[in-house]
């Protein structure tokens, strides 16, 4: 049996888990399942939780590791469980150390025991660098994923994410370059750079570049990078280089997903989040002047602590304000160990509801968004499924015999309130 790592959260977990894969197989390991885990929300951990109780029940005999954000907050949860042999943390899960086993018994063949002890977590705020895990692809996926930063220095009311990722910390920027010429020799056509909170980039490196002058580097130096993309971005750290190369580089993507949170002046404050809400609609009103057609989608919570229904109105209002199209809502979940916990609580209840109507008001932004492209040719990168993505990240429903990786030129005949259609 193969090393099968099952991969939960963000794409930043999806880089690690390939790097994790690999770094059990080069141990030796071939019994083992591996969970990378997610802690964002509480929901994410039982979800984590429900998985390890279903793998042990249909892969009998075989180990189960979990590793990941959750492993790293709450590694007594995991420990506890049966099921689990190892919990390993967010540090030491892409060292081929750390998957390096010794047999069970003069007669085991299949069954080992961790060659450290079973719990290994360690403190996260120790770490001072960012060492780049290179991998030659993403098992499954048709856009290769790149880790350009970890770790948070922002402390958000909310957010446990700081204590499982430790504090922010860049990748060498010859590294990530080093990284995307590997995955474009291999095939790949559109890289996506991802981490915790990749504005940051660059605070802790010499000189102290920023990301615009990271992307500069890439493009200059990998000519044959197709399409560039971003993950999540903090629109307050933008920097002038970035906005330049939105207004002029075409192979960056005309899509930025942004961490907005919340629509109410108040509420980001109590998030203690560092922009307010005109910042935010300032900044795609700029990135929209720069780049006619340039597509937002954003994160918003709903049910954040204190949140009256004049605030949830404002973030409502915010998304018509942005003109975002790919929301995501996050039902808000408290986090012990976070200020927000603390709080006085909105009931759950009342959480859902907010969260089914931010979804709606997202729903029908996206509908807006699919009628106007209708009737035009887009550039498709095909992914598995029978789904493509244009260059404003908009899905589109392609032949399920599609090879992933191909790039179609597409004539738009309609949608169905999700995906594009084609003729």
């Amino acid at each position: 049996m193969t090393v099968e790592v099952v991969t939960f959260g963000c794409r930043l977990n999806t880089h690690e888990s390939e790097a994790i894969r690999q770094a059990a197989t080069k141990a030796g390991r071939q019994d083992l399942v591996i969970v990378n885990s997610c802690a964002v929300t509480a929901e994410a951990v039982k979800q984590v939780r429900q998985t390890i109780r279903r793998l042990a029940r249909e892969n009998p005999g075989r180990s189960i590791a979990v590793t990941g954000c959750a492993a790293q907050t709450e590694p007594e949860t995991f420990a506890a469980m049966p099921e689990v042999l190892q919990v390993i943390g967010n540090a030491a899960k892409t060292e081929m150390a750390t998957w390096e086993a010794r047999p069970e018994g003069p007669d085991a063949q299949s069954r080992f025991l961790p060659a450290t002890e079973p719990v290994r977590v360690n403190d996260i705020m120790a770490l001072r660098e960012n060492a780049p895990q290179m991998i030659d692809a993403i098992e499954g996926r048709a856009r290769a994923i790149v880790q350009v930063q970890n770790g948070c220095d922002h402390r958000c009311t909310f957010c446990i994410i700081p204590y499982a990722r430790g504090n922010a910390r860049s990748s060498p920027m010859g590294a990530v370059v080093e990284q995307v010429k590997r995955l474009v020799g291999n095939g790949y056509r559109e890289i996506v750079l991802t981490g915790v909170d990749i504005t940051s980039y660059g605070q802790d490196l010499p000189g102290t570049p920023r990301l615009g002058r990271l992307l500069q580097t890439i493009m200059r130096h990998v000519p044959d990078l197709e399409r560039l993309r971003l993950s999540s971005i903090d629109s307050i750290e933008a920097d002038c280089d970035l906005m330049d190369l939105i207004a002029g580089e075409p192979r960056l993507m005309p899509h930025l997903h942004l961490s907005l949170q919340a629509g109410d002046d108040l509420i980001l404050k109590r998030m203690k989040r560092r922009h307010s809400r005109d910042d935010a609609i300032r900044f795609c009103e700029e990135a929209r002047r720069l780049r006619p057609g340039i597509v937002f989608g954003a994160d918003i919570i709903a049910g954040f602590p204190t949140e009256t229904e004049a605030m949830l109105q404002s973030s409502l209002r915010l998304i018509e304000d942005c003109g975002l199209t790919h929301l995501h809502v996050f039902p808000y979940s408290p986090r012990r160990g976070t200020p927000a916990a603390r709080m006085p609580q909105v009931p759950q209840s009342e959480i859902r509801d907010r969260a089914r109507r931010l979804r709606e008001a997202g729903a029908l932004r996206l509908r807006q968004h699919l009628d106007r492209q209708v009737g035009r040719s887009l550039l498709v990168l095909a992914e598995r499924g029978g789904v493509g993505r244009a260059e404003d990240f908009t899905p589109v429903r392609l032949p399920p015999e599609s090879p992933p990786g191909a790039m179609h030129r597409l004539a738009i005949t309609g949608h169905d309130g999700h995906k594009l259609l084609t003729a």
